[in-house]
């Protein structure tokens, strides 16, 4: 994260959802100056100011407007001296600079009609992105596949693949595709192309999702209870390549696994999730003991062999025989 405080990006997921929400700059602008206005002395500024302080406020505002249309207009000419990107890079690299550290633009697109396009995600795991797109491409291989029969190793290979989600996620045919980490869930569902958001109805709450086409009125692609609660205050959509909608859910329990997303559809076995283990690095320490210990967990069930729990109890065990030799432990049972 930056440290300049004019590309502080903590921010950026907050201020898209007000994006989303508002549709038009001059929307989102009322809803700034009026939290102002409500909320703050803003414009009346210290006790006294009177009329001074609506002055001082509108120069305020100014000031700042301008700096950072000074710092757009050098952006832009910093960006003419530049050579042209390199042909090699792929369609989501849209900065050579980035794309090299594995970063994404957020781009928030105004039409000529003054109403937001959010066209570009917020910045998530690359792992997450090409785990989303393996999926399309096993959707894609399965549609144009004929049935053949398996050989008996080629089945096992397939079992061992079903065991192991692509993404932590799954598909649900015919609806979307989703991935997940601990602390949030991604829905990606295929749309017609040069869809805008302003085309779409999604309403989230607590513990339900809606989404669909306002042009198919009475029609939802999704309107189903949630498999867990989200904090959806904190969760958004956006709209990719104008031909699909991402929405990132947060969880509100941020140290568990979904089974699935929605109520009802097809569940995955979470015992086989393996999350990368370079993302554990991120994880302050308390909290990489804890998931280190649920995935070793998970592992050790799947494999019908004791969890980390069902160790200590035998350890105890054995110490607790070594000090009394005279005890028949014949009979004891580990629960």
């Amino acid at each position: 994260m930056s440290s300049n405080v004019t590309d502080d990006e903590r921010f950026d997921g907050l201020f898209l959802n007000i994006a989303q929400t508002t549709r038009g700059i001059e929307p989102l602008m009322d809803a700034l100056f009026s939290f102002l206005r409500r909320k703050t002395d803003f414009f009346s500024g210290p006790p006294g100011s009177g009329e001074n302080g609506r002055e001082a406020a509108t120069q305020k505002v100014q000031e700042i407007l301008k700096k950072h249309a000074d710092i757009h207009k050098a952006e832009m000419e910093k960006k003419k001296e530049k050579p042209k990107k390199s042909p090699n890079f792929t369609k989501h690299d849209t900065n050579p600079e980035k794309a090299k550290s594995g970063e994404e633009e957020n781009v928030v697109e105004l039409g000529s009609d003054g109403v937001f396009d959010i066209s570009a995600p917020k910045n998530r795991n690359r792992d997450d992105i090409e785990a989303r797109d393996e999926q399309f491409k096993l959707l894609e291989k399965k549609k144009q596949s004929t049935p053949i029969e398996l050989t008996k190793n080629e089945e096992k290979d397939d079992e061992l693949k079903k065991k192991t989600p692509v993404g932590n996620g799954g598909t649900v045919e015919g609806k979307y595709v989703w991935t997940q980490t601990l602390s949030e869930v991604n829905i990606t569902i295929v749309l017609p192309e040069s869809t805008r958001a302003r085309d779409l109805n999604v309403a989230m709450t607590k513990n339900h999702l809606k989404v669909g086409l306002k042009v198919k009125k009475g029609e939802w692609i999704i309107d189903n209870s949630l498999f867990k609660s989200i904090i959806y205050n904190d969760s958004f959509w956006t709209i990719e390549d104008g031909n699909r909608l991402v929405l990132n859910l947060q969880k509100l329990n941020q140290m568990e696994w979904w089974e699935c997303v929605m109520m009802g559809d097809q569940t995955i076995d979470v015992r086989a999730i393996q999350p990368e283990n370079s993302n554990l690095s991120d994880l302050d320490g308390e909290t990489r003991q804890t998931v280190e210990k649920m995935m070793f967990d998970q592992r050790q069930k799947a494999a019908g062999l004791p969890t980390s729990d069902d160790q200590k109890k035998f350890e105890m065990l054995e110490k607790f025989k070594k000090s009394h030799p005279e005890m028949d432990f014949s009979q004891v049972k580990l629960n």
